[in-house]
């Protein structure tokens, strides 16, 4: 396992890496990482890093729980919660969609909006990646973070008839929680995720203060060569993506979700009706599976459940081997190296057991 996560460390572009292993089958529990912070201060296994898109997973399931207690359906209208909020939000062909939006569409990307992040934008705008570095200082809430998306977006087709990954959707779970709970995001997951599975060092980023206090600040996050975890303008990563933790806490975190700690076995099953999203890859309810002999013929017949995030982050259980992985690369241009590296790690452990 050392040599394969050394192995991918020494590519082009990572300053720093995470990985936490933990398999009670195979009797696994290792932590390894890699390199330093510009001062020179060297990572430790209790470094919280970004963990991106990883954090759909948490807002999810922040959602499932609402479900389970009674106080909101993923049937619902999204309309019936936020109102004239998402007015105009879902407009095709000067047709209006956004009152038939359901919050299954939002949880699974069914629901044709499109991602401010990523998607291109109306005109000559900048989508929300290239406004991080523009306005590096800009803290965003997630109403200005939805104005955005209005104004410089169409939506892409109608809601249920396609499938197209979008931070959009996830922004407007977020706003539900709250608006549920009466409560801010980030309180909400403190008292019902964080706390209750004591993830000492989980919070949200810019947003709130883990339970222990870590011995570094947050793991440099690097776009190509470019160090972006002091900018603020992170703070547009809200419900869709702003955890930052631990190898440990995420693969705590998982397993208390796969183990029915955290919402009833029904509404799991749910969370896991799964739809194609790319080659070996399906989408459920803030999670994603990956089939590897689906990618290649020539890799194993194992599934892993779990999330990815833009930097290079990872959270999956691999229910074959019984097994959790967890941890990033903190690299945006290296993406795709950690499913490669899981594979590779995957592929190993089970010719060896």
């Amino acid at each position: 396992m050392k040599e394969v996560f050394h192995t991918y460390t020494q590519e082009e572009g990572v300053h720093n890496a995470f990985f936490q292993m933990e398999s009670a089958k195979l009797e696994i529990n290792e932590s390894f990482v890699f390199g330093a912070f510009k001062n020179g201060n060297k990572v430790t296994s209790n470094t919280p890093f970004y963990t991106a898109s990883i954090g759909k997973t948490f807002t999810a399931v922040a959602i499932a729980q609402l479900v389970d207690a009674g106080k909101l359906g993923f049937n619902d209208r999204v309309v019936d919660y936020l109102g004239d909020m998402i007015s105009g939000l879902h407009v095709i062909n000067e047709q209006d969609y956004t009152n038939e939006l359901k919050i299954h569409h939002l949880l699974n990307h069914t629901s044709g909006l499109a991602d401010y992040f990523e998607d291109s934008p109306k005109g000559d705008q900048p989508n929300m990646i290239q406004v991080l570095f523009v306005e590096p200082n800009r803290f965003w809430t997630p109403q200005e973070v939805l104005t955005f998306s209005k104004e410089n977006f169409s939506a892409l087709f109608k809601p249920g008839s396609g499938y197209h990954y979008t931070d959009t959707g996830y922004v407007l779970l977020g706003l539900i929680i709250e608006k549920i709970t009466g409560k801010k995001l980030h309180e909400y997951f403190e008292e019902s995720l964080f706390k209750p599975l004591s993830l000492k060092l989980t919070s949200m980023n810019l947003r709130s203060e883990p339970i222990q206090q870590p011995d570094f600040p947050l793991a440099e996050i690097y776009v190509g060569p470019t160090e972006i975890s002091h900018f603020k303008s992170l703070s547009a990563d809200w419900a869709g993506g702003a955890i930052r933790s631990t190898g440990k806490d995420l693969n705590a975190f998982l397993k208390a979700l796969l183990n029915g700690d955290l919402i009833k076995g029904i509404t799991l099953n749910q969370m896991q009706k799964w739809i194609p999203e790319s080659k070996g890859t399906y989408y459920g309810y803030g999670l994603r599976k990956w089939v590897l002999n689906e990618l290649s013929s020539e890799l194993p017949k194992l599934t892993i459940i779990g999330h990815s995030g833009l930097t290079g982050s990872f959270m999956y259980y691999c229910p074959e081997l019984d097994t959790y992985l967890s941890g990033t690369f903190n690299q945006t241009e290296l993406l795709q190296n950690h499913i490669v590296f899981i594979a590779e790690l995957l592929t190993k452990l089970k010719a060896n057991n």
